[in-house]
This record gives C-alpha cells, sequence and structure tokens, in this order.
C-alpha cells in the first residue's frame, strides 16, 4: 500500500518528535547522576557531599569530584533512615528540606503537555498547507465571487437557443416566485449546464441572472475538493 505524502509527512514528524524527546531526556538524565543510596552514604561519610536537598521520596544535591576540583549533581531515592539527619550535621556543610510546591507540581506534567500541543498544532498547520487539513475540517476552501449586475442578457447569448428557451422558466422563478408557490408550485434548487469548456455555460448562467435582475454568484468546482469526503 503506497501512503500520500501527507501520511509520509506526519509519519516522519511523529518520529522525529519521539527520536527528539528521547534525546532530551537522554540529555538532562546525564546532567543528573543517580546513585544508589549507600554510595550517597559514603559519600556523605567521605565528606565529599557538597550540598544536600532533602525531599519526601527523594535526596538531591551536588558532590565533588574525584579530583575535588568541581561538583557533579546528583539524585539518590531516600530510605528509611532515622541516622540520616545526624549524619548528615556531621559530615555535609550545607543541607535542608524541600517541599515540592503545588506550581512546581502543576510545571511538571503542564510543561510537557504544551510541548506536545506546540508539535501537534506544528504538524497540523504543515498537512494542512493543502485544501484541506487537521485544522480545517469542515471548513470549506471556496471563494465566492458575486455580481449584483453582470449586465447580460439573453440577447447576448447566441447559437444555443434551445437552452434560453428551457431557462425562461428559471427566469420566471426567480422573478415571481410568489406566483408559482402560490399554485403549489415547487422552485428548483438548481439547473445543471453540461457542456464543453467555451460552450457558453457561464454566459447563460450570467444572462439568466442578468434577465431575472438578481446577483450572480460564481465559484470554481475545484475549491471544493477536501481532505475528506463529503466536507465542504
Amino acid at each position: 500500500m503506497r501512503l500520500d505524502r501527507k501520511t509520509q509527512l506526519s509519519i516522519a514528524y511523529a518520529i522525529l518528535t519521539i527520536l527528539l524527546l528521547l534525546v532530551m531526556q537522554s540529555y538532562f538524565e546525564g546532567q543528573v547522576d543517580t546513585v544508589k543510596y549507600s554510595e550517597f552514604r559514603s559519600l556523605v561519610v567521605d565528606g565529599r557531599i557538597a550540598e544536600a536537598y532533602i525531599g519526601n521520596d527523594d535526596i538531591s544535591g551536588k558532590y565533588f569530584t574525584d579530583d575535588g576540583q568541581g561538583t557533579r549533581s546528583f539524585s539518590v531515592t531516600r530510605l528509611p533512615d532515622d541516622g540520616l539527619v545526624e549524619l548528615l550535621q556531621e559530615h555535609v556543610p550545607e543541607y535542608t528540606g524541600k517541599r515540592d510546591s503545588l506550581l512546581t507540581s502543576l510545571l511538571g506534567w503542564i510543561l510537557p503537555a504544551l510541548f506536545f500541543v506546540a508539535i501537534w498544532m506544528f504538524m497540523a498547520r504543515r498537512m494542512g498547507g493543502g485544501s484541506g487539513g487537521l485544522m480545517s475540517i469542515g471548513k470549506s476552501k471556496a471563494k465566492v465571487y458575486m455580481e449584483k449586475g453582470t449586465g447580460i442578457t439573453f440577447e447576448d447569448v447566441a447559437g444555443i437557443d434551445e437552452a434560453k428557451e428551457e431557462l425562461e422558466e428559471v427566469v420566471e422563478f426567480l422573478k415571481t416566485p410568489e406566483r408559482f408557490q402560490a399554485l403549489g408550485g415547487k422552485i428548483p434548487r438548481g439547473v445543471l449546464l453540461v457542456g464543453s469548456p467555451g460552450t457558453g455555460k457561464t454566459l447563460l448562467a450570467k444572462a439568466v441572472a442578468g434577465e431575472a435582475g438578481v446577483p450572480f454568484f460564481s465559484i470554481s468546482g475545484s475549491d471544493f475538493v477536501e481532505m475528506f469526503v463529503g466536507v465542504g
């Protein structure tokens, strides 16, 4: 099965989005060392913890590197330990408790959600560049051109007398619809003009509008090409 260009683009954008998220996750995780709790205690005893922030579920902070010239961020899952505070008081120069605020918790899931929404909107805009798209379902791209007075009558149309005779009834419908309605007649909803290009179909339609003294609306059939059948 051969996929169309829009489907191929949507798949490509989805793959790129997933790869981007994986790269971002790998990058941020690479900036913080996840250590075991036993290793964390060893770092504390060795005096290598520069600062620590104690949360309900985890402990984070910075520790000195092996050469003692720099620091790296760390994170460790907190375990029940009654002697932790005493150990920190003895070996860590700076430590404090931390509590995640409501704003921080909200940002933790709002920002990723906004990121996905932005990616989706970008993809939808790219896919919606044609006659239809994800963001334009139910919205027709058609343009209507209206002429209040065409200035064209049946006298300007030659060579198709039979068609003109058929359309004279339509002109009467448009001029005095109440007369036909009083007799129980139903005004036709439309007339299909069939013929090769250049045979005068548009000119004949303008002549009908001119004879009836009503506005002429023009629209191209190609404007009705939509993403889904029946939309437009």
